[in-house]
């Protein structure tokens, strides 16, 4: 992992044990303070900032991630790409890049913001609440996927009608619907109306 001012003291390399922080945030995005990941999830929740990636392949079919069964949010459910949180300080498209590789093993191969969304998603299952103020980018992978077991069960590219048809048998996300929706104008412009996205 590229070792920057804001991931320094998060490097699992460099020996210490620091607790996860969030970067807590009011409606506007403004960044007001910080909080421990756990602490930041419980209810009612804290806003905090985030991000989810949609990469897409060559034939404009959508990777989805099965998250991994001991993940302590939301374990064994299909989600977007990837999603997650920036360390304080760290800007939210370099968080997006970093994760993706650490989760999939894979950089995009090309990478475009594609706004924000903010939403409020309690998880029934884990009791956690999804408090976030979204960062969204949409973008291509066409490296082989290297994913690490320990966060990502499985992968799978699908097509709108199939994404359908898995998205009424499988578990989804809490917030997968929230934000393929706010990202669909960046996702149309990136794969053309004929992908049907």
């Amino acid at each position: 992992m590229p070792i920057t001012p804001a991931t320094a003291t998060h490097n699992p390399s460099n020996g210490t044990a620091d607790a996860i922080l969030l970067e807590l945030v009011d409606e506007d995005g403004v960044t007001i303070g910080t909080a421990e990941k756990l602490a930041a999830h419980q209810p009612p929740g804290q806003l905090h900032r985030a991000f989810s990636v949609f990469l897409f392949d060559e034939y404009g079919r959508l990777l989805l991630q099965q998250r991994a069964l001991g993940k302590y949010h939301s374990p064994g459910v299909w989600s977007n790409t990837c999603c997650g949180h920036p360390y304080p300080g760290e800007a939210p498209f370099a968080a997006a890049a970093r994760r993706t590789f650490e989760e999939l093993g894979a950089s995009p191969s090309l990478l475009a913001e594609a706004g924000t969304v903010r939403y409020n998603h309690p998880d029934p299952e884990s009791g956690l609440v999804e408090q976030e103020y979204n960062h969204l980018f949409v973008g291509m992978v066409q490296a082989v996927l290297r994913p690490d077991p320990e966060e990502v069960a499985s992968t799978a590219f699908v097509t709108p009608p199939e994404l359908a048809e898995r998205h009424a048998k499988d578990t989804f996300s809490s917030w997968f619907m929230t934000v393929l929706d706010a990202a669909r104008p960046a996702v149309r412009e990136l794969t053309g109306e004929s992908a049907g996205w």
